[in-house]
Order: structure tokens, then C-alpha cells, then sequence
């Protein structure tokens, strides 16, 4: 059940909202109560006795006496006829309305939940609700009999069976589900209260948190209206700060109460217990003793005094254990979302990571670590102390919502690189020579620092193992015959660990997994998880977010397993950076295969980010009409499959076909109408796949399961779930920026001023290069001594990066791509100088490593790399002399032909160069590599040549063996010889390397053309 918030007006700085400002008043009953229940009895009587009473006097028994016969048919219909169904009618309607009085009245002297709903009887059991509640109301203790009571009339409003649903689905008492009637009254309690303060005076336990030698004492409250009481509301009436609940939750964790219960979770407290306050409580409803001390009698001494016993002992246990009191670190603050103990030898292990980490920033330029980003999060840290100054004339300056974000950044920079890659492909089935796509545009600008920001920040090693560690464990469950436990959310700790918070203990994790902290958390190691391997199995838990980070650690919610809707409230423009960076994070994630993201109020311009994943509806109307829609849909499929959620359908033959989830973001508050129609449809989403987040003003959203907060200093707080992250946003600004990365790379986009590639050198024998790099093959360094065997890979590896780059590269996208695991701002300063060193200066004196007006390294003109000759040569050919000149023509592409020797970076290490999975260099050099063989062919063929055209493609087929375009060529060529027994070697050859995939299309129907028995052919030689 959602609550109801209002703004807090304590505390300076901006903090959740407390939901009742004020301290609750005591109900007190009036004579309006009393004239109610009167009403309300005498109203009971009328429909439960007065109704069938009335009916058998005044009509009688509306039933034939006999068994039917057909002559009931010829009869005519009377007006007697017309009063008995009717009749029937209203017996019916009595019964439903008496079955729902039982059904309330039940809840309400149990104490234990809410009411169960009679089928199809929602305005009769509102009736009967408000009735039973009026009635019982009047008591002294009614109040906290149930919390349904508390909830007449409000509950109701319209969205009753939405957020009752949503409530009875949510475990562990987040919104005081499990509330049980409280053993006394309120004068027992008070004289409760000064027992428990008279009995840690004689104990000696009260000095530590009472102020002049008195403890204070609070009484948990019972219901009131729709509003719950909360150790969070508890500490922000009388403590000043709703975080400080904790304090509150130490001193009284596992003290047994009156009633003989215990608070073992702060999330979970009850009517009638008593709570031990820090001495600097305040406010009117505390009890401060021992001044009250003589109103206590005997038997409540000796109850209270065992309360008192069980506090020291624990407390003193707590001592023993440092007194760390931090959530997660011992303590299961929340039933739900709660910050994982670090695992036994952990913190051994990180001091190891550490050391090691040190060393190697401490030898200034070592290998560094290749093995994964463990560490990344600390290094930004790092980083993001230098981001405001200049260092060595850089201005270190990087959008730090993206840097901080490394699984969406992962995500985005994939994403990007497939998008550039499909430009070029689709470029690729255009004209030889002058198309747009050979080069993507280079950011310029925000687009630049933001694409700098992606490379920084981003942890694809970590977005792998997320992916494998999911995959593996339902494949791994799917083995056992087991289904997917629910996944509230998951952890990914600092040491690359995982954690995933279940809703419900699930029994023993399949191995390498292990039980965490308690039956609900199950861990994986990053030890373990790096040595899964790729399993063919869908993804299980694709509605993972990122939301922010906690102590190191970040979480990621399941936002299609929220049992309703999550509602996030804040001023508008913060909202809109979290929907955004969810939004971004969804449609671009590594760990999910299909999803439907709908955005509505926002995104409208995030759609090309993922333009099969995300669509943008106008309004809620639009919204509610498609998911009711979507919703039957949902139920009847799953009911076909004869599954009862679609985690047990992902698990089962149609996992890669079926059940992939529809996440829903709406950023602008919904009307009170439509919130109860999306409260009702939420009822049910988490079984469906559906999942809900919803942005709201006042906070007070119905069918809210789980409700959090973005404050304007970048704090996600929810207190009832125990959480208080650093958020992770996308601001506006940098929103733009990464939309303008996609939108240049649109493959569809056009740009006629694109087709010149960013740096061309002199390649006349005026402009040899002081210092030249073959990366075209192996890797070779000529005009430059080699550095010494310890810092040579190094120096090679960033010298390589920078020649790929001409347009320039941040020192700390440097910095990253050497060192993923991270390096200090020293070692990387000191790498640059050796560099600079290295490379020396021109004849004019300049360096030939400088820094441009951003900050960035760029080489001089002088520094050439053959792939710079390359493209230089080529463009040369087909858009400069060559136009003009056939003779050039044909030399320039000789010439670049001969350039190629392999692929890019031959022999480099497997440990090293792993920044080049950010870079599509591996899908231009083919293409221009297999342009260059094309243009060369048509050049050839043009004076009949087919032997020299059928050399150059084959040259060109060495480097670019799968274009297809290469192969068309070839087999014209080869037909233009006028060998058919050649010809039909080359298509068996084609037909083989094919495989399974067989023949494109194209290349099929040139076939055709030119060798029409080529199956045949095949086949025989098969």
C-alpha cells in the first residue's frame, strides 16, 4: 500500500519527505464516533438479518417446488414470475454482502494482514468494510487491530484492488503488513515505559543515551488513517533526521517487547512496543524517565526488567564487534533491498588488490593490470579529484555522470560502435569511392568530452561478467529442473562480486554460487564468475538498472520484479536526469536480450539510442490503453504455456521467443485516475514482466510499492528500504551529447560533407614522415630508438592509441585504456613526459607530442602511421589526381594495396590492447582494404586485365575475406577468362567458406548468371 508523504520542513539540507510532520495525535473517541457506529450497527442489521427476514415473510420461497419440465416453457410470464428472479437476485446479492461482512470481520479481530477479497464484490465489500470498520472504531485498541481498519475509506479511492494486490505481494512488512494488535492499553503502557526506564536506572544502562540521568522512551503508535509508523517518522519527529534511525534501531535490535516479539528489522515494527531513544530526543510524545519510576507496579518491574536484560546483552554484543553499526554490516536493516556483507576473506583479498594496484602505479609505467575493472570505481574516484584543476597543461575536465556510470557507459559505447559499424556496412553496398561511412564523423564539442567521458568510465569487463553470471545460473537451475527465483535486486560489490537479493529464500544456489548473508542473498565471486563461459540460454533477468551506489557497491533494481509500481519523486528537472540515465541504461545493457521500453512525458529524443527498444507514447491516456492491452495478452499467453510467471517461461523451449519484458517509465505525475488505473494494472505486472517506475510531485502515488526520492544534491533516498545511494543521472546536457554521438552515426543520416577521411598526410617524397608506424600488420616503429625492455609495450601500446586518433586524446581516456584497473594522475603524468621524450621534436623546436585547446594529446604531422598513408592514397585515387589521371589512378592503388601486410596490430599481446573493443578499426580496415582491391579490379578490367584484376582481389581477399562484394567480383573476373573449370573452382571455394549460413542472396543470383550448373557442380565435388 502506498503511503501518503508530504514535505518535510525539517533539517537544512534536502532529505526524504517525512510523511507526518507532526507528532500523531492519540485518538480520542468523540460522540460523532459513537452516533456512527450506531449507524453503521443498526445498518448491519438491516442488510444481514432485516434483508432475508423481510424476503421469506413478505415473498417466500421464489424457487418452483418441483423439478423443471418443458411445459414451464409454454407458460406465460407473469408478474409473479418477474418478482421471484428478481428475488433469487437479491438472495444472491445478500449473500455476497454477508460473506463479505464475515471475511472483514475476520481480518479485523485476527489482526494478521488485510482482508481477502470476495470475487466480484468490490462495491459490497467497500460497503461492508466501512460498516465493520465504523463499528469496531469505537474501542479503545480498534485502532490497531488491523491495519486494514485504518485504511477504510482510502484504500477504496478507487484503486483498491491494485494496491491491496501490490501490498499482499510485498514481503517482509515493508508497509506494516504484519502489524499485530498491541497487549495493553494506553495507561499500561506508559506504566510499561517507566518500568523499562526504572529498571535501566538500576542497570546502569540508560546513561549512555539519556541526558542528565534520564532515558527517553517512545511507544510505537497504532494506525492512523492511511498513515503507518516508521522508525524513519520516529527519528525525523523526535530526533531531527529520518536517517538517524538506525541509532534507534541499535539500541533496541532484538529486545524482546511486551507482546514477546523482538525488532529484528527496521522495517518491520508494531503497535504497543517500546523504544529506547538517543538522549537528545525530543517532542511531546516522549516519555522521559526515571522520574515516573513509582506508577510501575511488580509484575511490569520484572517484565520490563528482562527487556532491560536482553538490551544489555545485545548491546554488549555489539560493543564487542566495534559497535559498527553501519546498515548491511551485520544488521538487516530493511526486508528488502539491503547492502551485502562483504564474504569471509574478502577484505584480505581487496588489501591484496590494493597492494598490487600499488605497485604497479608505483613502477610509473608498468604493464598494469589487463585482468578486469574491479578497481575502476576508486580510480575515478581519484580522477574526479583532478577534474577541477589543470595538471601539466590538461584540463582533466570530463562529464563525471557518465564517468561514474561505467554499466552505462559500457552499454552506450556499444551501442554507438554497432551503430557505426552498420553506417559502414550499409556503406559498403554503395558506389565505389566518395560514399559517406568509410570514416565516422569525429565528435566535436560536448559530443567529444561526452564520448571521452563513455571511454573513461565505461566497464565492459564488468558488463561480461554480469552477463555470463546470470546466464550461467539459469542455465545451471534450468539443469536441476529448478525455477528462477524472484531477483528484488542485484549488487555488484567494489571487488567485482555479485550478490542477488531474492524476495524469498530460494534454498541452496546452484555452484559456484553460495549463500550470502542470510537465505534471501546469493553470491558469486568475481574469481568464479570469471571462468564461466558462454552458455546458450536466454537472459533471465533483463529489467536489471542501475540506480546508483552505496559504500562502494552499486545496485541494480529489477524493476520488472517490483511488486507494483516504484514511484520517484524530487524537483522535475532531477527526476528527469534518473529517468534518463534508466532509460539510457535499458535500452542499451549488455545482460538482456529483447525488451520494450516505453517512455512517456520524456525521452522523445533518447529514441535513437535504441530505436527497436525504446518508443514514446504522447500521454497516460495513450499508456493505459495499451497496457491493459498488453496486460490480457500477457495473462492469456502465460495461461496457454501453463506457466504461472515468465520467469519459469524463460526457463522453458521458447526462452528466446517469448517473454521478454515491457518496462514502462513515466516521468510526468498521472492523474488520480489514471495512477488508479496504472495501480491496477501494476497489481499483477511483476508476474507479467511488466514493471513500472512513475515520477510524482507530492510523492503520494497509490499502488506505489516502493517509493524513493532524488534530492537536489544527487542523494536516491528510500527509507523505508533502507537506502540512501549516490544516483546515478544522465543531466540534460550530457543527455544531448550522447543523443548527438547516435544521431551522427545514423547510417541513415545524410552527409555529403563526410566522405573525406579527418587527416590525410603529403604522401609525395617531400612529405616522408620523421617518424612512422606500420600498424597494418605487424608492429614496427621507424625513425624512433625502442625504449627499454621494461617501459617498450607501454610506450608502443599508448603511441599506437594516439596515431589512431588523430584527432586528439584525453589524458585520462589515456590514462584508461592503459590501466584499466586504474592508475594515479602521478603515473600517468609521468608516462606522457617519458612519450613526449621519446618521440623528440621537430627541426623548429617543436614537441612532437603537444596538447590542443581541450586538452587533449595530439601528434604532430610529422608522426605518420601506414594506415594514415593508407587511406590517404586511397582517397587520393578516387576523390583527388586520380579522378582525373587513369595512370595515377592505377599507381596510387597499387600502391596502397601494397601497404596491407595482415591485420591491425598482428603480434600484439593478448593481454594488451583491449581498448581496441571500443574501437570499430576492425571493421574499417577491411572495408578499405577491400575498396582499395575493387577499385584496383574495376581499374584492371577496364583494359581487359582479368589476371591482374583477379590478383588484386585475391590480395585484397587476405584481409577482407568475408566481403561479399569481393567475391562478386572475383567470380566476374574469373568468367571473364574464360575458364569455366576455373569458375567453378572459385565457387566451390565460395560455397565452402559459406558454411552453414550458405550463399547471400546476391552472390546466389550472380551464380546463376554466369555458371547456371553450379549446383550440380558443387554437389559432385562435395
Amino acid at each position: 500500500m502506498a503511503r501518503r508523504t508530504t514535505s518535510s520542513s525539517t533539517g537544512s539540507s534536502p532529505g526524504p519527505r517525512n510523511r507526518t510532520p507532526q507528532p500523531l495525535p492519540r485518538r480520542r473517541r468523540t460522540f460523532g464516533d459513537f452516533v456512527k457506529a450506531f449507524l453503521a450497527f443498526v445498518a448491519l442489521v438491516v442488510l444481514v438479518v432485516g434483508v432475508p427476514g423481510a424476503l421469506a415473510v413478505a415473498i417466500g420461497w421464489p424457487l418452483p417446488g418441483g423439478a423443471p419440465t418443458l411445459d414451464w416453457l409454454q407458460r406465460p410470464i407473469t408478474v409473479d414470475t418477474f418478482i421471484n428472479v428478481l428475488t433469487v437476485v437479491v438472495w444472491l446479492a445478500w449473500a455476497q454482502f454477508t460473506a463479505c461482512v464475515l471475511v472483514e470481520v475476520k481480518a479485523a479481530l485476527s489482526g494478521v494482514g488485510l482482508p481477502g477479497r470476495v470475487p466480484g464484490a468490490g462495491p459490497s465489500q467497500l460497503l461492508a468494510r466501512q460498516l465493520v470498520a465504523a463499528l469496531l472504531l469505537v474501542g479503545a485498541t480498534a485502532a490497531s487491530l488491523t491495519p486494514g481498519l485504518s485504511q477504510l475509506g482510502h484504500s477504496m479511492e478507487g484503486n483498491q484492488k491494485g494496491t491491496i494486490a501490490a501490498a499482499q505481494q510485498t514481503p517482509g512488512g515493508l508497509f506494516g503488513q504484519q502489524q499485530e494488535q498491541a497487549a495493553s492499553s494506553a495507561a499500561a503502557a506508559i506504566a510499561e515505559q517507566a518500568a523499562n526506564a526504572a529498571s535501566h536506572a538500576e542497570a546502569g544502562t540508560g546513561g549512555s543515551t539519556a541526558e542528565e540521568g534520564s532515558t527517553k522512551y517512545y511507544r510505537i503508535q497504532p494506525p492512523e488513517g492511511r498513515h503507518h509508523d516508521s522508525l524513519w517518522e520516529v527519528a525525523q519527529r523526535h530526533l531531527g533526521d529520518g536517517r538517524r534511525y538506525k541509532e534507534i534501531y541499535q539500541l533496541n535490535k532484538d529486545r524482546t517487547q511486551p507482546d514477546g516479539s523482538k525488532l529484528s528489522e527496521a522495517s518491520l515494527i508494531r503497535p504497543g512496543w517500546i523504544l529506547e531513544m538517543p538522549g537528545d530526543a525530543h517532542g511531546g510524545e516522549l516519555v522521559e524517565l526515571p522520574d515516573e519510576s513509582p506508577k510501575v507496579s511488580e509484575e511490569v518491574q520484572q517484565q520490563i526488567s528482562q527487556y532491560a536484560q536482553t538490551g544489555d546483552h545485545q548491546q554488549g554484543g555489539n560493543q564487542q564487534q566495534g559497535g559498527n553499526t553501519h546498515q548491511g554490516s551485520g544488521d538487516r536493516d530493511t526486508a528488502h533491498i539491503t547492502l551485502p556483507e562483504q564474504r569471509p576473506g574478502g577484505d584480505q583479498r581487496n588489501n591484496q588488490q590494493d597492494d598490487r594496484q600499488g605497485s604497479q602505479q608505483g613502477s610509473q609505467g608498468g604493464q598494469g593490470g589487463q585482468g578486469g575493472q574491479g578497481s575502476r570505481q576508486s580510480n575515478q574516484q581519484q580522477q574526479q579529484a583532478g577534474s577541477q584543476s589543470e595538471h601539466g597543461g590538461f584540463s582533466f575536465g570530463l562529464p563525471e555522470a557518465l564517468v561514474g556510470a561505467p554499466l552505462l557507459a559500457a552499454g552506450l559505447l556499444g551501442a554507438l560502435g554497432r551503430r557505426r559499424r552498420q553506417a559502414l556496412w550499409q556503406s559498403a553496398l554503395g558506389a565505389v569511392g566518395g560514399r559517406r561511412g568509410m570514416e565516422p564523423p569525429t565528435p566535436t564539442g560536448a559530443a567529444a568530452d561526452a564520448h571521452d567521458a563513455l571511454l573513461v568510465g565505461a566497464d565492459p569487463e564488468g558488463v561480461r561478467l554480469l552477463d555470463l553470471s546470470l546466464r550461467g545460473l539459469a542455465a545451471a537451475l534450468a539443469a536441476e529442473s529448478r525455477p528462477l527465483p524472484t531477483v528484488y535486486a542485484t549488487w555488484m560489490s567494489g571487488n567485482g562480486d555479485l550478490h542477488l537479493q531474492l524476495a524469498q529464500p530460494a534454498g541452496k544456489p546452484p555452484a559456484p554460487w553460495q549463500l550470502g548473508q542470510d537465505q534471501t542473498f546469493w553470491m558469486l565471486a568475481r574469481t568464479d564468475a570469471e571462468r564461466y563461459e558462454d552458455v546458450d540460454t536466454a537472459a533471465p533477468y533483463p529489467g536489471l538498472v542501475s540506480l546508483g551506489t552505496m559504500d562502494d557497491s552499486r545496485l541494480l533494481l529489477n524493476l520488472e520484479a517490483v511488486p507494483g509500481i516504484v514511484s520517484l519523486s524530487g524537483r522535475e528537472a532531477d527526476r528527469a536526469s534518473v529517468f534518463a540515465s534508466v532509460a539510457a541504461e535499458l535500452a542499451t545493457n549488455g545482460w538482456s536480450d529483447r525488451m520494450t521500453i516505453t517512455l512517456v512525458g520524456f525521452g522523445e529524443d533518447l529514441t535513437p539510442l535504441a530505436p527497436n527498444r525504446l518508443r514514446h507514447l504522447d500521454d497516460v491516456e495513450a499508456l493505459v490503453e495499451t497496457m491493459e492491452a498488453e496486460t490480457r495478452q500477457r495473462r492469456g499467453a502465460l495461461g496457454a504455456a501453463g506457466h504461472d510467471s515468465v520467469l519459469t517461461g524463460r526457463t522453458g523451449p521458447a526462452q528466446h521467443t517469448r517473454w521478454a519484458p515491457h518496462l514502462v517509465l513515466l516521468a510526468a505525475e498521472p492523474s488520480p485516475d489514471d495512477a488508479v488505473k496504472l495501480a491496477e494494472l501494476a497489481s499483477d505486472a511483476s508476474r507479467l514482466g511488466i514493471g513500472y517506475l512513475v515520477g510524482t510531485e507530492s510523492g503520494d502515488l497509490p499502488g506505489a510499492a516502493w517509493e524513493m526520492e532524488i534530492t537536489g544534491d544527487g542523494k536516491l533516498l528510500a527509507p523505508l528500504l533502507g537506502l540512501e545511494l549516490d544516483a546515478q543521472v544522465l543531466p540534460v546536457a550530457q543527455q544531448r551529447a550522447v543523443v548527438e554521438l547516435f544521431v551522427e552515426a545514423d547510417p541513415e543520416r545524410d552527409d555529403t560533407n563526410a566522405t573525406a577521411p579527418p587527416f590525410l598526410v603529403d604522401i609525395s617524397e617531400q612529405g616522408r614522415p620523421a617518424v612512422y608506424a606500420r600498424l597494418v600488420g605487424p608492429y614496427e616503429i621507424i625513425g624512433l630508438e625502442t625504449p627499454d625492455g621494461e617501459r617498450s609495450p607501454l610506450m608502443h601500446e599508448a603511441l599506437a592509441l594516439l596515431l589512431l586518433h588523430r584527432e586528439g586524446v584525453h589524458p585520462r581516456v589515456l590514462s584508461s585504456a592503459l590501466w584499466p584497473r586504474g592508475a594515479g594522475d602521478d603515473v600517468r603524468d609521468a608516462l606522457v613526459e617519458r612519450l613526449r621524450g621519446w618521440l623528440g621534436t621537430d627541426p623548429d623546436g617543436t614537441p612532437r607530442l603537444g596538447v590542443d585547446a581541450a586538452g587533449r594529446l595530439t601528434l604532430a604531422k610529422s608522426v605518420v602511421s601506414d594506415l594514415d598513408v593508407l587511406r590517404s592514397l586511397y582517397h587520393e585515387a578516387t576523390q583527388g589526381k586520380g579522378v582525373n589521371s587513369r595512370v595515377v589512378r592505377g599507381r596510387l592503388l597499387t600502391d596502397a594495396l601494397v601497404l596491407v601486410r595482415g591485420p591491425l596490430l598482428a603480434d600484439r599481446p593478448q593481454d594488451r590492447y583491449n581498448w581496441l573493443t571500443h574501437e570499430i578499426i576492425d571493421a574499417q580496415l577491411p572495408l578499405l582494404v577491400a575498396d582499395i582491391g575493387l577499385a584496383l579490379s574495376a581499374f584492371h578490367l577496364e583494359k581487359d586485365r582479368a589476371e591482374k584484376a583477379i590478383e588484386a582481389l585475391n590480395a585484397a581477399l587476405g584481409s577482407a575475406p568475408g566481403d561479399e562484394r569481393l567475391w562478386n567480383e572475383l567470380l566476374r573476373a574469373t568468367h571473364a577468362t574464360g575458364d569455366s573449370d576455373r569458375l567453378k573452382r572459385v565457387a566451390v571455394d565460395l560455397v565452402s567458406r559459406s558454411g552453414a549460413r550458405g550463399v547471400p542472396p546476391r552472390t546466389e543470383a550472380l551464380l546463376d548468371e554466369l555458371l547456371p550448373s553450379w549446383r550440380s557442380g558443387v554437389a559432385a565435388v562435395g
